[in-house]
C-alpha cells in the first residue's frame, strides 16, 4: 500500500524497443517535497524513465502510481492535468512565439471557457484571461525573464530558452516537476542561475522535483535521494552520501573522484 508521503511510485517497470531493453524491473519512489535525482551513464535509461512517467512511453511491464492513480492507464494528454510537468533534453518550445505566448500556451489545461467565449473575449472569458496572465507574469518575474517577455523564443540564446522552458513547465502549476538535464550545454554562470531557480522552485513553491543531471557536484549538493541506473537496471538507491560510497556506482559511473 502506498504511503501518504509517497507522491510517485514506480513499481517493477520494464520497457524495451524490439530486442533492446531500455528499463528492466526498475522500482523506486518519490516522496512529497523532495528533490529526487536519477543518474547514470549515457544510455542508462534515465530519459526513458521520465518518458514512462509522463506518458510518452508505455512500459511493457510494471506500474507507475501518482497520488495513487496508475499512470500507465492514463492517456498521455491527461498526464499534465493530474499535476505533472516536465522539461526536455532538447528544448521543446514554440520557437515562432514570444516568451509570454509560450507561457500562456501552457495555461490551456486550466482554462474553463470554451473557444467561442474566448474569441468573444467578454465577461468570464476576459476575467479568466486576466487571471492566467497574472500567473504567467508572476513566473516571468520569478525566473527573471521580464526583459525577454516579448522576444521571439527562437531568437533567444540557449540558456534563456532553457529558462523559458522551465517557466512553461511552471505555468502548468505542477505538483511534480520532471527536469531532464536542465543544465546541459550551459556555461558556469547559466548553471548557477538554473541551480538557484531549481532550489527556489523546491523551497518557495513546494514543488517535488525529479532531476536528471550529469553534474555530480550539483546532484550531490541539492538532492535528498538518488537512484542510479546502468543499462536500464537500478544498481543503487539512497542518500547522496550512500551513493558516493557505493562500489557498484563507483565502478559503473562515478569513478573515484567523489569519494
Amino acid at each position: 500500500m502506498q504511503s501518504d508521503s509517497v507522491l510517485l511510485q514506480v513499481d517493477s517497470v520494464s520497457l524495451s524497443f524490439g530486442g533492446t531493453a531500455a528499463l528492466t524491473d526498475v522500482s523506486f519512489d518519490v516522496r512529497r517535497g523532495e528533490i529526487r535525482a536519477i543518474i547514470g551513464p549515457n544510455g542508462a535509461g534515465k530519459t526513458s524513465m521520465l518518458n514512462c512517467i509522463s506518458g510518452f512511453y508505455r512500459p511493457q511491464k510494471g506500474h507507475i502510481y501518482f497520488k495513487g492513480q496508475d499512470l500507465t492507464k492514463v492517456p498521455a494528454y491527461k498526464i499534465a492535468s493530474l499535476g505533472i510537468a516536465r522539461t526536455f533534453q532538447n528544448i521543446a518550445l514554440y520557437t515562432g512565439l514570444s516568451t509570454l505566448d509560450n507561457l500562456m500556451a501552457a495555461r490551456h489545461i486550466h482554462m474553463k471557457q470554451n473557444s467561442l467565449q474566448s474569441m468573444l473575449y467578454w465577461g468570464k472569458a476576459q476575467r479568466e484571461e486576466v487571471a492566467h496572465r497574472e500567473v504567467v507574469e508572476e513566473i516571468i518575474d520569478f525566473l527573471e525573464i521580464a526583459h525577454i517577455r516579448k522576444a521571439i523564443v527562437g531568437a533567444l540564446p540557449y540558456g534563456l530558452r532553457k529558462r523559458v522552458e522551465l517557466g512553461r513547465a511552471l505555468a502548468l502549476e505542477p505538483d511534480l516537476l520532471l527536469l531532464d538535464e536542465p543544465m546541459a550545454g550551459m556555461n558556469v554562470e547559466e548553471k548557477e542561475d538554473m541551480a538557484r531557480f531549481i532550489l527556489d522552485i523546491h523551497e518557495r513553491r513546494g514543488v517535488t522535483i525529479v532531476l536528471i543531471e550529469h553534474d555530480m557536484g550539483l546532484v550531490m549538493d541539492i538532492s535528498d535521494r538518488v537512484v542510479v541506473l546502468d543499462f536500464g537496471v537500478k544498481i543503487a538507491d539512497g542518500t547522496p552520501e550512500m551513493i558516493k560510497q557505493d562500489e557498484n556506482v563507483i565502478r559503473a559511473y562515478l569513478g573515484q573522484e567523489l569519494i
